[in-house]
């Protein structure tokens, strides 16, 4: 059975929080502290990230299944991260009996941009795949670096970041490329679409990966979905924008 590192804090309606690409939960650790004082949080590591083991396939169903047996209690908000978006969508789909409420934190049930949705453009994820053959750590930091490009903090912001991840060693390169090609491929709006439980989704208007336009576009799919837009924050907003989204978080998700 593969062991999944969980860090727990707080009391109260349990929040379970799951971090993004290459990440582990100690980038949010600060944060999740923070919201810890109005209800209990959950911080999980993927599989085959931080202190977690790894699993046979890395896809949606065998993740969410995994993250699905660490999780102490019986039901649970589910916040999800960038990847972490996905893996909440499909577990929110699958386990409908668990999830009471859903977040999408800069995230997207379809990440890569097509004809008829915003998204990411399919070139970058592909850059990403392709250096990460030569350079494991250059391709890290050229995608922590594109988290905060563009914002008046982003120098302190990469600095947080590089910081958290080097507290743990990357996943191991193949997990990395099962993750982006969960990324490219993955096309969640239906499973979002028939969900029954409450769902709201936090963006930044200066998200250089994912376009706050994602807001209407989900609104359009799922009229019912609250859309949160976040003044001047990129991809990192738990780091940048605390205040406003510990008001988010802590109330009614």
């Amino acid at each position: 059975m593969t062991t999944i590192h969980k860090e727990v804090y707080g009391e109260g309606r349990p929040l379970v929080m799951i971090h993004g690409w290459a990440m582990h939960s100690g980038v949010w650790r600060e944060f999740a502290r923070q919201l810890a004082e109005h209800r209990q949080v959950i911080c999980l590591d993927l599989p085959g990230h931080g202190r977690s083991g790894v699993i046979d396939t890395f896809s949606l169903p065998e993740i969410g299944e995994t993250l699905l047996d660490a999780i102490p209690v019986k039901k649970f908000g589910l916040l999800g991260w960038s990847l972490g978006a996905a893996v909440a969508i499909d577990m929110a789909n699958r386990f409908p009996d668990r999830v009471e409420s859903l977040c999408l934190l800069a995230g997207n049930p379809k990440f890569v941009q097509a004809d008829d949705w915003p998204g990411v453009k399919f070139e970058v994820l592909d850059a990403f795949a392709a250096l990460l053959t030569s350079d494991v750590r250059l391709t890290l930091m050229r995608f922590l670096a594109l988290q905060v490009n563009g914002l008046a903090d982003g120098k302190r912001l990469l600095q947080l970041i590089k910081q958290a991840m080097q507290e743990c060693e990357p996943p191991p390169v193949e997990v990395l490329r099962s993750g982006l090609d969960i990324l490219e491929h993955s096309d969640l709006r239906e499973a979002l679409q028939t969900l029954q439980c409450p769902v709201s989704v936090v963006l930044g208007d200066r998200d250089k990966l994912m376009p706050a336009g994602c807001g209407l576009a989900l609104q359009t799919l799922k009229p019912e979905i609250s859309v949160h837009v976040l003044e001047n924050a990129g991809h990192v907003p738990f780091l940048s924008h605390q205040r406003q989204l510990l008001e988010i978080l802590g109330g009614g998700l």
